[in-house]
């Protein structure tokens, strides 16, 4: 079967503008196809994408170069229909795993006006407790001594400034589109830790000198399967091994502060600038990344495997509800006029659409790092209010339940966390102890504030939760609460 090519599609060259880290399906269908529908609006060809996989992806890499590192996104309706776009942002695809030099002399060319990121929070090395830096850290360790072949995104960065500082030239902006809250802070907290270990005039330098917007991003992107790739290739009727599908919906909510000038991405629906990005990010991380959560943990105990399963189920949807409007809205404080009752229902119905097919244990990846921010900041404030919390409690107790590593039919769960084998050694010592097990979890400092740990309101909710799952099974958990909101 033919394959698809960007020069069967009236393909204009780009030159490079921007070099991101982290060649993976989020990119493709959201800061690259934003930037490709920028570019098509501006007539701005400075602006293409050198995407570069520093860990994976080398197959990917070379997918896409067959295909002039062109692929389509089919946007998936909530009513079934479809809208396939072709996006041509990236102008270069590098497999950087074992040799970074190439890479590294992107970033650093006078060109290169930008770096973006999607790393996730793993990838800044910084500890959740309390943001240094992890010297420890086998590739931080690393990288502080091969500064010239960096193995992180982190001294990939720090190298490429220095290279630019040396040579008199302005700093690139460093811009981070993980899903993690205040990411340009974060970002720039690691970077200039990492400098300070490496250079610390450099690190001053990039204090003064180096823009590191936060921004909020947000699209569901399901991993892609052998299923959804062919059902692509049967649509289009060619062969896209880059292919992504994703859901119609997007947003990105981006701080207008760059060093050398940006793509006007404002001109496609769904991107905005402003001077502050937390109330969006804080929003979307409650509100939909904390429904998700939940949705994963229970859903994929109960035996659901994708989170549009999930919402045939009528008390899942009655949780998700309950928890977004009386747990999650309750807590935020926003611009006015926010509307958050239709917000959530807007987050129901891209929850519902079964196009999208998003795996419960994709989303349930790296829940150690995800709790905090998604649910922790919540239950601080509905405690202090004396407000109630029992979808939050009953989230805990389903995350401690999977990471644990086992479901409710004995069989093993592939736990995907950087804290996996920590959480699987807490679960195996206080077996059959759910008492001292609840409380082992939420003396992990990594993930827990001791405040909470030590709160016994919040001790006994988590219990009561955890016992719940244990003793009737996550999906009749789930109705028991539905039947009390």
């Amino acid at each position: 079967m033919k394959k698809i090519a960007a020069r069967d599609y009236g393909y204009t060259e780009l030159t490079t503008g921007i070099v991101h880290i982290g060649l993976g399906a989020f990119h493709r269908a959201h800061q690259a196809l934003y930037t490709h529908e920028a570019i098509a609006a501006t007539g701005e060809f400075h602006w293409g994408i050198c995407a570069a996989s520093i860990n994976s992806n080398p197959p990917l890499v070379q997918e896409l170069q067959a295909q002039d590192n062109a692929y389509t996104v089919t946007e998936m309706n909530p009513d079934g229909s479809r809208t396939v776009k072709f996006a041509t942002a990236l102008v270069r695809s590098l497999a950087a795993k074992d040799d970074r030099r190439p890479l590294l002399d992107i970033m650093s060319a006078e060109t290169t006006r930008i770096v973006s990121l999607t790393i996730t929070e793993k990838g800044y090395c910084l500890n959740p407790a309390t943001g240094e830096l992890m010297v420890d850290n086998a590739l931080i360790a690393h990288d502080l001594e091969n500064t010239r072949n960096p193995k992180t995104a982190l001294g990939l960065i720090v190298a490429a400034l220095g290279k630019r500082k040396a040579k008199g030239m302005l700093p690139f902006t460093v811009l981070s589109c993980d899903n993690v809250p205040d990411n340009g802070k974060r970002a720039r907290a690691a970077v200039i830790q990492m400098a300070e270990a490496m250079d610390p005039e450099l690190a001053a330098w990039i204090r003064e000198e180096v823009a590191f917007p936060c921004t909020m991003v947000d699209r569901i992107v399901p991993a892609m399967t052998e299923e959804s790739f062919a059902d692509v290739q049967s649509y289009l009727g060619v062969e896209d091994k880059g292919a992504i599908v994703t859901e119609a919906y997007r947003q990105w909510v981006i701080e207008d502060h760059f060093t050398m000038g940006r793509p006007e991405w404002d001109k496609v629906d769904g991107a905005m600038f402003v001077s502050d990005v937390q109330p969006y990010e804080e929003m979307k991380l409650r509100m939909l990344n904390g429904s998700h959560s939940i949705l994963a943990y229970l859903g994929y105990l109960a035996g659901y495997e994708t989170i549009d399963a999930c919402m045939q189920d009528e008390q899942f949807v009655k949780v998700t509800r309950h928890y977004m409007n009386h747990e999650a809205a309750v807590t935020l404080e926003m611009p006015e006029p926010t509307d958050f009752a239709s917000y959530a229902e807007k987050l129901i119905e891209r929850f519902t659409n079964p196009g999208l097919k998003h795996r419960t244990w994709q989303i349930a990846m790296d829940g150690s790092q995800k709790v905090p921010q998604r649910w922790l900041n919540a239950a601080r404030t509905l405690l202090a209010e004396e407000k109630a919390f029992a979808a939050i409690a009953l989230g805990i107790g389903g995350w401690m339940h999977y990471v644990s590593g086992t479901d409710e039919q004995g069989n093993a769960i592939d736990v995907r966390d950087p804290m996996a084998e920590q959480l699987k050694a807490v679960a195996i010592e206080h077996q059959g102890k759910p008492a001292q097990l609840v409380r082992a979890f939420l003396a992990l400092n990594a993930v827990f504030d001791q405040s909470l740990a030590a709160n016994e309101r919040f001790v006994e909710a988590v219990t009561h939760a955890y016992n719940t799952i244990r003793e009737q099974g996550a999906k009749q958990a789930v109705a028991l609460l539905a039947e009390t909101i």
